[in-house]
């Protein structure tokens, strides 16, 4: 088995310094502490938080595309995939902001904390997606939030021109897929998860309202 900081830079292709891997060990450290008291993740994966949730978001970096400057995560809770994403984009490709959506006050207070304790910069926003004035982002991620279908209802107000999607989904992704082709036109990509043989990183773009 990888130790963590090699599994990560696995995952994201590239070697990773020491300071995003003590940023990310401070993230999942304040997430252990925090999940007592809120329900950031099941409690059953606290202990596996590195490759269930870290790597897992990870991924979803590694999957968007290079020229994003703009990044709308909504649904963050605990952090991911978005502050993650923002976390390793601190050390790679700083010049992207992000933007953290998470309606639930004491998800917004953790996820504000985690961003003190490592120095790392976001928006946080704790409204509800729908709430908020068109966010023309390059690239918008959710995990672990709805169906693919509404995930797309969600997002498509706040998509750029030419912007992807990246939405984390498990064994009934293809069923998703072909609810919501019902509803949309996509460009779709599959990116295999390495983590988990039962999940793919769906990349959406050219998103189309039928």
């Amino acid at each position: 088995m990888l130790e963590p900081g090699d599994a990560l830079s696995s995952v994201l292709g590239r070697d990773v310094s020491r300071e995003t891997r003590e940023r990310l060990e401070t993230h999942q450290t304040l997430l252990t502490k925090w999940n007592r008291a809120i329900n950031l993740v099941s409690p059953g994966t606290i202990e596996n938080a590195w490759t269930r949730h870290i790597l897992d978001s990870a991924e979803v970096f590694a999957a968007a595309p290079t020229s994003a400057r703009k990044w709308l995560d909504f649904g963050t809770g605990g952090g991911f995939p978005g502050l993650v994403c923002a976390i390793i984009a601190a050390e790679f490709t700083p010049e992207i902001s992000f933007t953290l959506v998470e309606s639930d006050k004491r998800k917004s207070a953790f996820l504000t904390t985690v961003l003190r304790e490592t120095g790392v910069t976001a928006e946080v926003v704790a409204r509800r997606l729908e709430d908020m004035r068109p966010q023309a982002a390059d690239v918008i991620s959710a995990r672990a939030v709805a169906s693919l279908s509404d995930l797309l209802t969600y997002a498509y107000p706040h998509l750029a021109p030419g912007g992807h999607c990246l939405f984390p989904k498990g064994v009934r992704a293809e069923e998703e897929v072909a609810s919501a082709s019902d509803s949309w036109r996509f460009k779709l990509e599959r990116r295999p998860s390495i983590t988990d043989p039962n999940t793919a990183i769906l990349v959406l773009g050219e998103i189309e309202r039928v």
